[in-house]
C-alpha cells in the first residue's frame, strides 16, 4: 500500500468515520490505487497498482463495494463540506444537475433500460443506449490555478429503469423526482447558504420549479419558446366570492417576442461562453407567471438571448427568482456547460465504463464513487504548490496556457509515488532502492498505460 503524502493525509482521512476499521484499510487502498491505476478501474487493476497482486485475501477488497456496510449519501456530505471549505466559502453556492448514460451490458445489470444518448443524438437524429442512467450533482466553482470554473461531482444516484422498478413492484421515480430529493437533501445539509441550480431543459417542470423554490432554491433552466406565460393576478378585492385567481392577462409567446421589431435589445459581451471564450451576445428580459393547467404556479424571470451573427439559435431561460439581474443569469447558466466536460473527463481519466462489478450494490456504489474521484483529485491537486500544480506538459507542437484536469490528475500520481520512492536523489549514497511491490507496481503502470 502506497504512503499516503502528509498533504494529502487530512482529505482522505476525512472519509474514515464512515467505515470500519478493517473496512477502512480496505478502502484506502481502493482509493489511493483508483488514483494511481492508469485504464480499467476493476478491483484487479488496482490491487496490482498498489503492489498487491500477491493478496490471497483479495476477496475483501471487492466486499468493499459490493458487502460492506456504509453510507454513499454520507460521503457525499464529508465530500460537499470539503468542496465548499475549499473553493466556496463565502457567496452563493453553485450547483449544476444533469443525467448521463453508462453504457453497461450483461444479464446481471439488472437496473438498465433503453434511453435517448444525449452525445450522439441531436434535434434530427435520435441514437438510443442501453445502459445504466445515472443523475448527478455537483459544485459549480471557481479554481484559482486552472483560471476557470469546474464542475465538482459530490451525489450522484442511479435512477433505474421504468421496467425495473415494475419487476419489483416498486413506483418508478422521473429525473425531476430524483432531482427534487437531491437537492432538498442539500438544503438539509447547507441551511443557512444561498443555493443557486442550474439545469437543462429536462429538468424545467413545474412540480420541481415550485417544490424546490419553497425552499428558498433558486432555480435556472431553459425554457420553451411557447411556454404559457401570463401576468401576475391582481389584488383581490375584499369580500370577492370564489378562489382567488392564480393568473393575470396573457402575456406572448416568447417567440413572437423574438420576431417583433419593437423589442429592445442589450447588447453585452459574455466571457466563457461554453469554453469559447468571449461571446458577443443580445437579451432582453421580463418577469411573468408560467402557469400549466393543474400544475403550480411559478413566478419567473425568464431571458431571451440571441446571437446577431447567427451562430447559434435563440434560446429562452428562467429564473424562479424574478428580481435577479438578467445578466447573472446568463453568466450562471453557461456554467452548466462545464457539467458535460466532467462526464467527459471521467470517462477518459477516471475509467468510467470500465468497471466490471455486478452485484447490485457494487454497481449502484461504483461509478457515484469515480465520479467522486474528479473532485477528490482536485482537492487533492490544491494542496500541492503553486508550481507543482500548474505544472504542464510543454511541447513544441502544442502548448497549454493553463492546466486540465489531466494535469492536476498527473501532478497528484506524481506526488504519490514520490511518497513510494520512485524519484531518488541525484546522488549515489542518499538513493534507495524500490520494493519488489512497487517494481511490480510501475512495470504493471507502463504495460498497461495505453
Amino acid at each position: 500500500m502506497p504512503d499516503l503524502p502528509a498533504r494529502f493525509a487530512a482529505i482522505i482521512v476525512a472519509f474514515a468515520p464512515l467505515f470500519r476499521h478493517r473496512t477502512w484499510r480496505h478502502a484506502e487502498v481502493l482509493l489511493v490505487g483508483a488514483i494511481l491505476a492508469p485504464g480499467k478501474r476493476t478491483v484487479t487493476s488496482i490491487l496490482r497498482i498498489t503492489g498487491l497482486s500477491r493478496e490471497r485475501h483479495f476477496v475483501n477488497y471487492h466486499r468493499v463495494l459490493s458487502r460492506a456496510r456504509w453510507s454513499t449519501r454520507e460521503a457525499a456530505r464529508l465530500l460537499l463540506g470539503l468542496l465548499i471549505q475549499a473553493f466556496a466559502p463565502t457567496g452563493p453556492v453553485i450547483l449544476g444537475l444533469d443525467d448521463t448514460i453508462e453504457r453497461r451490458r450483461g444479464k446481471h445489470i439488472k437496473a438498465k433500460g433503453i434511453y435517448r444518448d444525449p452525445v450522439r443524438s441531436s434535434d434530427a437524429h435520435f441514437v438510443k443506449a442501453s445502459g445504466l442512467r445515472w443523475i448527478s450533482l455537483m459544485l459549480l466553482a471557481p479554481i484559482p490555478w486552472a483560471a476557470r470554473t469546474w464542475a465538482l461531482p459530490f451525489l450522484t444516484a442511479l435512477a433505474p429503469s421504468e421496467r425495473y422498478c415494475r419487476e419489483r413492484g416498486q413506483r418508478h421515480k422521473k429525473l425531476t423526482d430524483w432531482a427534487r430529493q437531491m437537492m432538498l437533501q442539500v438544503r438539509r445539509w447547507l441551511p443557512e447558504r444561498e443555493l443557486v441550480l442550474v439545469a437543462d431543459m429536462g429538468f424545467a417542470a413545474l412540480e420541481l420549479l415550485a417544490a424546490l423554490s419553497r425552499r428558498g432554491v433558486i432555480c435556472i433552466t431553459r425554457l420553451r419558446l411557447d411556454a404559457a406565460l401570463y401576468e401576475p393576478a391582481s389584488l383581490r378585492r375584499p369580500g370577492t366570492k370564489g378562489r382567488p385567481r392564480t393568473k393575470g392577462a396573457r402575456l406572448p409567446n416568447l417567440s413572437d417576442v423574438l420576431l417583433r421589431t419593437s423589442t429592445r435589445w442589450r447588447r453585452v459581451t459574455v466571457p466563457g461562453w461554453y469554453g469559447e471564450g468571449e461571446r458577443l451576445i443580445e437579451f432582453c428580459s421580463a418577469t411573468a407567471v408560467w402557469r400549466h393547467g393543474g400544475m403550480p404556479v411559478v413566478p419567473i424571470r425568464w431571458v431571451l438571448v440571441r446571437d446577431p451573427l447567427g451562430r447559434f439559435s435563440p434560446q429562452a431561460l428562467l429564473c424562479t427568482d424574478p428580481t435577479r439581474d438578467p445578466l447573472q443569469i446568463i453568466r450562471w447558466f453557461i456554467l452548466r456547460w462545464q457539467i458535460e466536460v466532467t462526464f467527459q473527463e471521467a470517462r477518459a481519466h477516471l475509467g468510467v465504463e470500465t468497471q466490471r462489478q455486478w452485484s447490485d450494490q457494487a454497481v449502484a456504489r461504483t461509478t457515484p464513487c469515480l465520479l467522486g474521484l474528479f473532485s477528490i483529485v482536485t482537492l487533492l491537486a490544491a494542496q500541492l504548490g503553486q508550481r507543482s500544480r500548474t505544472a504542464v506538459w510543454i511541447d513544441s507542437w502544442y502548448r497549454k496556457s493553463h492546466p486540465t484536469f489531466a494535469d492536476a490528475l498527473a501532478a497528484v500520481r506524481r506526488q504519490i509515488w514520490s511518497e513510494m520512492g520512485l524519484f531518488t536523489s541525484r546522488y549515489r549514497h542518499k538513493m534507495s532502492k524500490p520494493s519488489q511491490a512497487l517494481q511490480r507496481g510501475l512495470v504493471y503502470a507502463l504495460c498497461q498505460a495505453a
